[in-house]
């Protein structure tokens, strides 16, 4: 399947600031089943933007602003191709557990057991886990895929419940959250077992037959766990969906903290109120169509607009 994506952000500043540097996080990854064919991310005022790689493989354009300007919007383009995922595997080695404690000793995922800003352990999280039997099951496909399935149940999907920096004793307090919530919360149980887990920002694109609970018109996210026989398994908690192609990964970490779309400074009084505001949309391309002829769907054109939301529920992306 291949996807059109475009992502407008709006940031207005109350009485302007002089100068302001920002470094992005939206252009979609090129590995595992999935290919980023094109990649534009323009500014308006027009800055000079460049890119590097990070640590973990993300690609981060970050750019400067200079002079007064009381408004600052970024339009990220770009046309994915996604191949399903390989099938689960029918079982998975009876070893696995001891696997993964042997590859825990051994340091290799050590950033990805350790609890992080947000996927934290905390009362409430292990309140929770006893409160679903959370415990080594057969193995640990079967395991997180109960976990997932219990999160599903017993929390609902909530837009506008919790805040961008909302620890998740609050999810779990109220029993409800946005994508960004259930991620983490998926992800501390993971790694509380002893499952190297993390935090994958993106994409969702949104089958009408497939009754996602997530918000239309957003960003995603999910977690990706290792699972001995099968690699990187994406758990989407927030539909209860083992990742596909559906699924579009732009950016991995240990938490939201790692890869918000969009981070900076500006130079200003200290009084100055910054509102934010933000459109995406996704449309698949048909296989008929070539790339060279129709890049991006028509509404990406450059007179095209997108109503853009409130900014406070939408700078969690989700």
């Amino acid at each position: 399947m291949r996807f059109t994506i475009r992502h407008v952000t709006r940031f207005n500043y109350e009485g302007g600031i002089s100068e302001g540097v920002m470094e992005a996080r939206m252009q979609p990854r090129s590995d595992g089943q999935q290919r980023c064919l094109h990649f534009s991310l323009s500014t308006t005022p027009v800055s000079r933007v460049m890119l590097y790689q990070d640590h973990d493989g993300n690609t981060v354009h970050h750019f400067n602003v200079p002079g007064h300007h009381s408004r600052l919007t970024l339009t990220a383009q770009a046309l994915v191709e996604c191949a399903p995922p390989p099938d689960l595997p029918v079982s998975i080695p009876p070893d696995a557990w001891g696997e993964l404690d042997s590859r825990a000793e051994s340091g290799e995922f050590w950033d990805l057991l350790a609890p992080s800003q947000f996927a934290e352990t905390t009362d409430a999280l292990f309140e929770f886990a006893r409160s679903i039997g959370l415990t080594r099951g057969t193995d640990p496909l079967s395991t997180l895929q109960h976990v997932m399935g219990e999160m599903y149940r017993l929390f609902e999907y909530s837009p506008h419940s919790t805040q961008v920096d909302s620890r998740i004793d609050e999810a779990l307090q109220d029993r409800r959250g946005v994508c960004q919530d259930f991620s983490h919360i998926f992800i501390a149980l993971a790694r509380h077992l002893g499952i190297p887990t993390r935090y994958v920002s993106g994409y969702l694109f949104r089958d009408v037959e497939a009754h996602d609970r997530s918000t239309d018109g957003a960003t995603h996210a999910w977690a990706e766990a290792m699972i001995p026989g099968a690699g990187w398994v994406g758990f989407d908690p927030t539909n209860n969906l083992i990742a596909s192609e559906r699924h579009i990964r732009v950016a991995i970490g240990r938490d939201y903290a790692d890869v918000p779309p969009t981070r900076g400074v500006y130079k200003g009084v200290s009084a100055v109120r910054t509102e934010l505001a933000v459109a995406v949309r996704i449309g698949p391309v048909q296989p008929s169509q070539l790339i060279d002829v129709v890049p991006f769907t028509p509404w990406m054109s450059r007179d095209a607009s997108i109503p853009l939301r409130d900014a406070d529920a939408e700078q969690q992306q989700q």
